[in-house]
This record gives structure tokens, C-alpha cells and sequence, in this order.
């Protein structure tokens, strides 16, 4: 016995979970915060590129200098696990490895954002 069904009623329901357009939003909007905060970064390397520990550490320690670098994580590892996210759903074609990876990009990110949090803060406070 054939199907009555029509290709659209046969694919409702499995397309998308209407979660793509805010992902590609935040992207972009982390792509742009990135411009200014990555300027910011590249030019304190440059100036601190001769610098003496102790001068590094004065520069490090500036409440406004530790603020952006703050900032400077927080939006590149976000920006970072969202592109890595859509790279793994595109290309990684078993459920389970797919589930697996998106489960280390998460913590990757926390991991290496926490132990950055926790530097610059310990260099603003004189740690």
C-alpha cells in the first residue's frame, strides 16, 4: 500500500530547531567586538614588547588594561566555541562523536577561560 502522503508533510518536523539565526547573530556580533578588542591586544603586545617584568606587570595590573583583556577573552573563546561548533555539526557524522566534541569544545572553552579569568584577575589584585 503506497503512501498518501506529500514530501512536505513526510519532512515536517525534521528541519531545522530554529536556533540558526541567533547562532549566525552572535557569531557576527563577536566578530566585531573581536575588531577593536584584538587591536587593543595586538597593541599592548607591541608596547610591551621590550618591557621589563616589572613594567609588564604594572601594565597587566591597570584596572582598564584587565577590564579589556577580560573582555578580550570572554568574546574571543565565544566566538571560538561557536565557530567550532558549526564545524562539528557540519563534519562530524556519527551522533555519538558529534555529541562527544561538542561536549569537549564546551569545556575546552570553560577550561581555558576560567584559568585566563583567574590570571588577569590575580595580576589586577597584586596576587
Amino acid at each position: 500500500m503506497s503512501e498518501m502522503r506529500t514530501p512536505l508533510k513526510k519532512v515536517r518536523g525534521l528541519g531545522s530547531a530554529h536556533e540558526g539565526t541567533e547562532h549566525f547573530w552572535r557569531q557576527r556580533l563577536t566578530a566585531v567586538a573581536n575588531v577593536p578588542l584584538m587591536l587593543f591586544f595586538i597593541g599592548l603586545i607591541i608596547y610591551l614588547h621590550r618591557a621589563g617584568y616589572v613594567e609588564t606587570r604594572a601594565a597587566l595590573s591597570h584596572p582598564l588594561t584587565a577590564l579589556v583583556l577580560l573582555m578580550v577573552i570572554i568574546s574571543g573563546l565565544y566566538h571560538m566555541r561557536l565557530g567550532m561548533q558549526v564545524i562539528i555539526e557540519d563534519y562530524v557524522t556519527s551522533e555519538g562523536k558529534k555529541l562527544a566534541c561538542l561536549m569537549l569544545n564546551t569545556f575546552f572553552t570553560l577550561v581555558v577561560g576560567i584559568a585566563c579569568v583567574f590570571a588577569i584577575i590575580k595580576l589586577s589584585f597584586g596576587g
